[in-house]
This record gives C-alpha cells, sequence and structure tokens, in this order.
C-alpha cells in the first residue's frame, strides 16, 4: 500500500509541477505568438492544463481514499488491495507474479495488475492453494495460488528490511 501511495504522491507532484510552472510558461509563449484563434499551441497548451487539473483533482481524491483506508479491515487471510500473488499457469507450468492495485498505477510489464482487469476481479478473496479459472478476452486461463503476501505481510516485510 505504500508503494501505491508513493507512486500516487510522485505523480501529483509532478503534475503540480507542471501545472504551477510548465503550463504558464507554454501558455504566455504561445500567447506571444499573436492571433490566438488560429493558435495551435495556445489551444494545446489550454487543453493540457484543463487535463493536468483535472488529474490532480483525481489523485488528491484517490490520495484521500487510501489515507482514510483503515489496515485492519484489509483481510489477512486472502488476496486483496495490495496483495501480491505468485500463480502457477496450470496450462503452460510457468510462475508469475502479480500485486493487484488501482487501475492508474497498473503496470503489466511489472506485474501490477489492475483490481478491475478480468484478471484482478478473479484474484479478490483468494488463498494460497485455490484453483482459479479466468475468463479474458483471449478465452480463459487456470491458475493455482503458490503464494500470497497481504499489504500486511509486505508491510511487515519493509519494516524488516
Amino acid at each position: 500500500m505504500l508503494e501505491i501511495l508513493q507512486i500516487l504522491k510522485k505523480e501529483l507532484a509532478d503534475l503540480e509541477f507542471e501545472f504551477r510552472v510548465e503550463l504558464p510558461r507554454e501558455i504566455k509563449a504561445a500567447v506571444a505568438m499573436g492571433d490566438l484563434r488560429e493558435n495551435a499551441e495556445y489551444h494545446a497548451a489550454l487543453e493540457r492544463q484543463a487535463y493536468v487539473r483535472a488529474r490532480i483533482g483525481q489523485l488528491r481524491e484517490r490520495l484521500g481514499a487510501l489515507s482514510a483506508q483503515d489496515l485492519s479491515q484489509i483481510p489477512t487471510d486472502r488476496a486483496s488491495m495490495g496483495s501480491r500473488l505468485q500463480l502457477l499457469d496450470l496450462d503452460t507450468d510457468a510462475e508469475v507474479s502479480y500485486q493487484l492495485v488501482f487501475p492508474e498505477i497498473a503496470d503489466l510489464d511489472k506485474g501490477m495488475i489492475s483490481i478491475a482487469s478480468p484478471i484482478g476481479k478473479a484474484l479478490i478473496g483468494r488463498q494460497e492453494g485455490d484453483e482459479i479459472t479466468i475468463e479474458i478476452p483471449s478465452g480463459s486461463r487456470n491458475f493455482e495460488v503458490l503464494e500470497l503476501k497481504t499489504v500486511h505481510d509486505l508491510k511487515d516485510d519493509k519494516e524488516e528490511a
């Protein structure tokens, strides 16, 4: 959970810098070019500014919700937000590791899978030893949960390190 908070806080800080420093500079430079009605740079900067403003609002809301989340309410014996699972693909005998994260920071290349994805939804509530058949757009996949580390376990691991 701490990793998720750090990633979101970094994105928020980067966007706030862009919003307060970089975009005003771009808008000022575009205004200096003259006629704003046909000024592509000006309109692009305004569109980016609107996007960044909306994303900052989303991140602040998500961080507020995460900060208010009571870790004691997260199960200690089954997969939930922030859990890391080691799975065996029963069709290929390959092992794969996923961490369940919010959609905003999902990155399959890093093994961070969204809790809103078909695989993420299927993994919520699972325990070690469970076998799962997951329907995905390309068909179905069969997994066995080899190891489960909840946010509580991951927190303990970080404190020991």
